[in-house]
């Protein structure tokens, strides 16, 4: 069993996560001063009266889907920060929440300036992902406003993505319905509360073993929802390898492909409205794809599992684990029936994310 050490950055940037969940005020620096910032989601209008500004920064992606981006910003896009959008929170969240456009399909005009600090306003989006909250935010600028309660940088959020700080914490045998031999493996970074896990199916033999790189989706594997096929391929997975010589399935928390459960639900929401899986996650204001994958190739290495055959429909995960030195010698397809409730979500997954199905 190793360790990691815990550095001063991914300390800041875990105590910017819980500010930002907490509805405080907290501080993303870089070199132009930085921005001060509270999430739109949780603040309160006493907070915003004391925080004495009512422009707000919303994701690239969001801004796009008002209509605020040119077609070419669109085809990279950054925050945008809105010039005096919103005077309470009520406000914002019409335009923060698109499960609300519907109610408030009327938004704006708006006036778009300098976020006032490109780097901060990117990291911030992704503190907003990682504490599983809209990506819309109250802001001023840090470089004359008073102190935050806390403050991070840039740097500090990459430290707190850095995939060296994951180690395995702990392991056990674990009898499982596809194999009584089964050991998993749990892997921790000092500063977050999701822990992923490894399920070892079979004895090593020399050859690269079969894995599987599973999101753990709540709804799938535990409660059995019939909108996705997450259960079905985790099952099936766990049983391919049980028949192959040996396994490894890595479970990663990565709900909803990167935005949390609260979030995905929030999806789940737009998809009764008509939005495909991707059109969702862009009108929350995510990215298509916001896992890291560099967190699996780190779990691959502490378990010294340097080749691999992937079980895997998705090419895009071939190429990120390739992206962090394992070796795919092989992509094994998983087919799976579909039921009228996600047919439209794998045909979604075939033609707009590049599935094999």
């Amino acid at each position: 069993m190793s360790g990691a050490a815990t550095g001063p950055g991914a300390r800041r940037a875990a105590r910017a996560i819980d500010a930002l969940r907490r509805g405080w005020t907290f501080r993303v620096a870089d070199r132009f001063g930085g921005l001060d910032l509270i999430a739109v989601e949780s603040a309160r209008d006493a907070d915003l009266a004391a925080f004495g500004s009512s422009d707000m920064l919303i994701s690239g992606e969001r801004a796009v889907t008002l209509k605020l981006t040119n077609q070419r910003a669109a085809a990279a896009p950054g925050p945008v920060r809105l010039a005096g959008a919103a005077d309470s929170v009520a406000a914002a969240l019409a335009i923060a929440d698109p499960a609300l456009d519907l109610a408030h399909p009327l938004k704006g005009p708006f006036r778009t300036v300098d976020t006032g600090g490109e780097e901060a306003a990117a990291a911030a989006m992704v503190l907003a992902r990682h504490a599983g909250l809209l990506p819309a935010f109250f802001v001023r600028s840090g470089a004359v406003a008073g102190p935050a309660e806390t403050e991070c940088t840039a740097d500090d959020v990459a430290a707190l993505l850095d995939p060296a700080r994951l180690h395995i914490a702990a392991r056990a045998r674990l009898p499982v319905e596809a194999s009584e031999t089964a050991e998993i493996v749990a892997f921790r970074s000092p500063e977050e509360a999701s822990d992923h896990v490894a399920l070892v199916i079979g004895k090593r033999d020399g050859h690269p073993p079969v894995v599987r790189l599973h999101s753990e989706c709540l709804t799938g594997d535990v409660l059995g929802s019939l909108k996705c096929d997450c259960g079905p391929q985790l099952h099936a997975a766990l049983h391919a390898m049980a028949d192959a010589p040996w396994g490894v399935l890595l479970y990663l928390r990565q709900e909803g492909r990167g935005i949390g459960l609260v979030n995905k639900l929030r999806a789940y929401a737009l998809q009764d409205q008509g939005f495909d899986t991707v059109d969702a996650n862009l009108r929350l204001g995510f990215p298509v794809e916001a896992r890291d994958f560099a967190i699996a190739g780190r779990m691959l290495e502490l378990l010294n599992v340097p080749r691999i055959r992937l079980m895997t429909n998705n090419p895009e995960k071939v190429a990120r684990l390739e992206k962090e030195g394992v070796e795919v010698v092989e992509r094994i397809p998983l087919a799976l029936l579909t039921n009228p409730h996600n047919a439209q979500y794998l045909a979604t997954k075939r033609d707009r994310t590049g599935h094999q199905l």
